[in-house]
């Protein structure tokens, strides 16, 4: 009798200790969800000038400019020295992402793309993050990875793809996302952190869309 009711109380116990961290774990995740939200765009280095001021500058303004373009190539090398390129992907959908370790929003979407690049893999779909960040060095890049838990590439920006993507004077904002179609256009632009049904939602579009051959760009 008395072994009965030790064995359940430690059943009590460790329920309580799952509730528990299933309550913790969901009230992380809403805070950091909130944190992202609040700085839902992150904005790269101040640019000097009153052009800096203008509409043009906004992040919406920034999503456009790109949407309906052939997606820029570029060759790039990994954290360990592999050469890749968008070309490898010819005739699949490619998510473009670029980020950077000190991006708070970055490291809220990583993980998700993780899972979608999982969900999505029957259809061919990849994805890219090219850190915008060189600087921090390989060894703080490869750390935000592991601890995202992203397996996809991460590329090592070269300073000139993100004038290619961004723009003259680069990226104006992280995120940046370009979702790429297996024709090798950019059909949706996205400047900061979205939902992630958003973000489903544009990765469906690339999946679906285009013909099964790639046409220039990539």
């Amino acid at each position: 009798m008395k072994r009965s009711g030790l064995v359940f109380g430690v059943m009590v116990v460790g329920i309580a200790l799952l509730l528990w961290a299933g309550w913790h774990n969901l009230r992380e995740r809403r805070l950091a969800m909130q944190q992202a939200q609040e700085n839902h765009v992150v904005l790269v280095p101040e640019k000097a000038g009153p052009a800096a001021q203008t509409d043009s500058q906004s992040p919406e303004a920034e999503a456009m400019q790109m949407r309906g373009k052939v997606a820029p190539g570029f060759t790039l090398v990994t954290l360990d020295g592999k050469k890749v390129s968008l070309s490898d992907y010819k005739g699949r959908p490619v998510l473009v992402n670029f980020w950077a370790t000190w991006c708070g929003p970055c490291k809220v979407e990583m993980p998700w793309f993780e899972e979608f690049r999982k969900q999505y893999a029957a259809q061919g779909l990849e994805i890219l993050g090219l850190a915008d960040d060189v600087d921090a060095g390989k060894d703080a890049i490869a750390k935000v990875a592991q601890k995202t838990g992203v397996t996809y590439p991460i590329l090592l920006t070269d300073g000139k793809i993100q004038k290619a993507y961004g723009g003259p004077d680069g990226m104006d904002y992280l995120p940046m996302s370009f979702y790429v179609d297996k024709n090798g256009v950019i059909v949706e632009e996205t400047a900061g952190l979205g939902s992630k049904d958003e973000i489903e939602a544009h990765i469906k579009k690339i999946v679906a869309s285009g013909a099964t051959t790639a046409a220039g760009g990539q």
